[in-house]
């Protein structure tokens, strides 16, 4: 047995062993009345995090019932304009959590209880935790319905199954394999050959080549493609997972890749935590493939910065051609429930020469240890534990924009994600606000100016980045905009409301008053509505004074004013 597949073999025990037994495992309820469909399952691809639970659809609509998997308790709600939206946390006496999220709206009590405490912390935004008594449930019960608050990109049920004491998610399909079909395998669309700088070459060069997957009309389909090397490379796999009975496309369950017969990569994602491992997704992909051109290609090599637990490699994957004959690379990927794809494809060893990197003037960022940067106008730190590989920093600086009161500082020249934040300290080369709260780092993204923020200190401004690129400092004084849609029928309607916007640093705050006392404005985020429904137990009938205000992360502010009898 090869060392690789003892590493397997310990991979899939250890994967085993934190899972508990099939004789333990609850029985979980189907969270919706309606037969379970998927629009995306657990572990996929997302930006800057992979998907902790899947997601059920609810037929195109929102209020469908929802309800509890299992006995327990409500242990946590959230209400936010954002992420999940509407969410409940209810923990199990399984030592299990499931989590409900872009809810339309909870049922009677829990949406009163919402409600006071909306009211009595004069915020739309909330995060209430409850201790057992407040809300204990039985496997059924009633608890909201479905919809597509928060950042939902349509009607559907977010559903997750987490460990309790650790938060950890796990594939909630483990609970639900039966109430679902899926004969379908995965799909292999193209590999990518990486050459490593320095050490590898593909092609004849040290730019990374695609092999593509053509289908012809009888459905026969055929790898296209050049691929000779020599030195150290890698391979990426762009692949989707297809189930019975929808159109969508899913992430797969686990990859494998051999060379010559030998298992070198193993990936295979059950379980991970929210909190340590989501943002590894940006080591495990090729992130300017995602940025640039929206295409998810997975490594098959494993950089050193990545400790995604997921993953098992001999050599980390790397391969080293270092004869001149064919190279034999087998892929097989899986799914959830044991469907798979199944592919062979030669990788030449050809001797070539390998490039030299170009390290004149160049500093080395290594991946391990904090790495400091300093030039004119700028000073960059990056903490131990934010880079999944070593890199020679290059930088540029230029007065590429005509209205930053700054530089715009290139950092680096290639998209480069960081697993945390870095500190990022930008000198004004125009310091003329009175208040300096107006003043933030910006990072540049084609023609989009991406607010950060900052604080101010004796001429420069100081804020956490999470990527490194192009970035310089802008100013917003412009207060944030409030539209009235349709007052004319506000009181026909009993509801208000306003689309807001803010050109540049964003709405930080938001308040509404009827005759000077606090009224619940909920914020739809991704629509930028806010909405005021009348609440006869609040607004006695007569005559009214409104007052809605908006601030931006500036402290920009705006007020609409508006009369109305009711």
């Amino acid at each position: 047995m090869t060392s690789l597949r003892v590493i397997l073999l310990i991979t899939l025990l250890t994967a085993a062993g934190l899972t508990r037994s099939q004789t333990s495992e609850p029985a979980l309820r189907n969270p919706l009345d309606i037969p379970i469909l998927l629009s995306g399952n657990f572990g996929e691809l997302r930006t800057n995090h992979f998907h902790s639970g899947i997601d059920l659809k609810t037929m195109g609509v929102e209020g469908k019932s929802v309800r509890a998997a299992d006995d327990g308790y409500v242990a946590r709600i959230v209400v936010s304009p954002w992420g999940y939206g509407n969410v409940l946390y209810i923990v199990h006496p399984s030592g299990l959590k499931t989590v409900y999220g872009h809810l339309q709206r909870f049922n009677d009590k829990i949406a009163a209880y919402v409600k006071e405490h909306q009211y009595e912390s004069e915020d739309f935004s909330v995060d209430i935790s409850l201790t057992p008594d407040v809300f204990p449930v039985q496997k059924g019960d009633l608890i909201a319905f479905s919809g597509n608050s928060g950042s939902s990109g349509g009607p559907h049920l977010h559903f997750e199954v987490r460990d309790a004491a650790t938060d950890d998610v796990m594939d909630p399909l483990r609970y639900y394999k039966d109430m679902i079909r899926d004969s379908r395998p995965p799909r292999m669309d193209a590999f990518m050959i990486y050459p490593f700088e320095g050490k590898g070459a593909v092609n004849g060069g040290s730019r990374p080549a695609e092999l593509k997957f053509t289908t012809a009309k009888d459905g026969s389909r055929t790898l296209q493609g050049k691929a000779e090397a020599w030195g150290e490379v890698g391979i990426a796999l762009k692949a989707y997972d297809y189930m019975d009975g929808t159109t969508n496309i899913y992430g797969v369950r686990q990859i494998i890749m051999g060379v010559d017969g030998t298992i070198v990569f193993n990936s295979r994602l059950d379980s991970f935590s929210i909190w340590r491992d989501a943002r590894y997704i940006n080591s495990f992909i090729d992130p300017a493939q995602w940025r640039d051109k929206r295409a998810f290609f997975m490594k098959s090599f494993i950089e050193p910065g990545n400790r995604l637990q997921s993953l098992s490699a001999l050599n980390r994957g790397t391969l080293l051609i270092n004869e001149e004959r064919p190279y034999r690379i087998t892929y097989l990927v899986k799914d959830a429930y044991g469907n798979q794809a199944k592919h062979t494809f030669i990788v030449n060893g050809k001797r070539q020469d390998i490039a030299e990197p170009d390290t004149a003037g160049l500093e080395l960022f290594h991946w391990r240890g904090e790495n400091r940067f300093g030039a004119k106008g700028l000073r960059l730190l990056i903490p131990d534990g934010n880079l999944y590989d070593s890199f020679r920093f290059r930088y540029a600086s230029g007065n590429d924009h005509p209205s930053a009161p700054a530089a715009v500082h290139y950092l680096h020249d290639a998209y480069v994600p960081l697993h945390g934040n870095a500190q990022l300290s930008i000198r004004l080369s125009v310091d003329s606000l009175e208040d300096k709260d107006k003043y933030g780092i910006v990072r540049l993204q084609g023609s989009r100016a991406i607010w950060l923020g900052g604080k101010y200190s004796k001429g420069w401004i100081e804020a956490s980045v999470r990527e490194l690129g192009p970035h310089t400092v802008m100013t917003d004084r412009t207060p944030p905009e409030i539209k009235p849609l349709n007052p004319q029928t506000w009181v026909a309607r009993k509801t208000i409301s306003f689309r807001i916007s803010d050109n540049l640093s964003g709405v930080q705050s938001f308040r509404g008053e009827i005759d000077g006392k606090y009224v619940l404005f909920e914020l739809d985020g991704k629509r930028a509505l806010a909405t005021y429904r009348f609440d006869p137990d609040r607004l006695s009938r007569g005559k009214h004074r409104l007052a809605f205000s908006l601030t931006d992360a500036c402290g920009n502010r705006s007020v609409f004013e508006h009369s109305f009898s009711w």
